[in-house]
């Protein structure tokens, strides 16, 4: 678990991190260098849960060999889909990553919610249901491996 107080806010108190596949933590269906030795640092603290319609078909092998659970998803209502399996989880303990207009709620129902803007771009929407925004996955990772970044970046 990763538990983090920020003044002024709450006391968070993380033990899942469920991220969207691609736009997330991939592009065009490759994992993005550097995800795959952050996630196994995060593996310590974080129960890891990646959902996904797949629309490459290359998560399972892509993320072959990493501390993550797969969960492929059917392409209509991914929105609520989402949201549902962060609540089944336990949304108050849930950090979500996303930058998809599907991955919205799931952002915004999450104790945190965090959207990338990066290769592929960000909905605007979700933007502003996150609580806080990265430029890339590998700089919302490390927020959560250095818990001084989030309180930096969401205390009054």
């Amino acid at each position: 678990m990763i538990s983090v107080t920020i003044p002024g806010y709450r006391t968070l108190e993380l033990s899942y991190l469920v991220m969207d596949y691609n736009g997330t933590m991939a592009c065009d269906g490759k994992l993005i260098d550097g995800v795959r030795e952050l996630l196994e640092k995060l593996a310590d603290d974080l129960e890891i849960h990646v959902i996904t319609a797949d629309t490459f078909g290359l998560a399972a092998a892509e993320l072959e060999g990493t501390p993550v659970l797969l969960h492929v998803m059917p392409e209509e209502s991914q929105d609520r889909g989402k949201l549902e399996y962060i609540e089944k989880l336990g949304s108050d303990s849930t950090v979500a990553i996303g930058n998809g207009r599907n991955d919205k709620l799931m952002l915004s129902g999450a104790a945190l919610g965090v959207a990338l803007i990066q290769e592929e771009g960000a909905c605007v929407e979700t933007v502003c249901a996150a609580d806080m925004v990265c430029p890339d996955i590998l700089s919302a990772l490390r927020l959560l491996l250095n818990g001084k970044r989030l309180v930096a970046g969401l205390r009054r």
